[in-house]
């Protein structure tokens, strides 16, 4: 598997993060949001605020979440 990349969202990931919240049937993250991807694609994403999440049911995206939040947590 290629290397996670934790990064901030920029304006231009609101579509991304709309997709990644469509696909997990859930609200988008809001606010100061991390993104992690994989090979340059979003699997899962988290808002520092709040901790909310959203991340693609679709690739095994399960452990992104985890470690989002505690990278947010380090930031907040």
């Amino acid at each position: 598997m290629p290397p996670v990349i934790i990064r901030s969202a920029r304006r231009a990931d609101a579509s991304t993060l709309a997709r990644l919240a469509a696909l997990d049937s859930k609200r988008p993250p809001a606010g100061d949001v991390l993104i992690a991807e994989v090979g340059g694609e979003p699997w899962a994403a988290v808002a520092i605020g709040d901790g909310h999440s959203v991340a693609d049911p679709f690739r095994p995206s399960a452990d992104m979440v985890p470690l989002l939040r505690l990278r947010a947590q380090a930031l907040a």
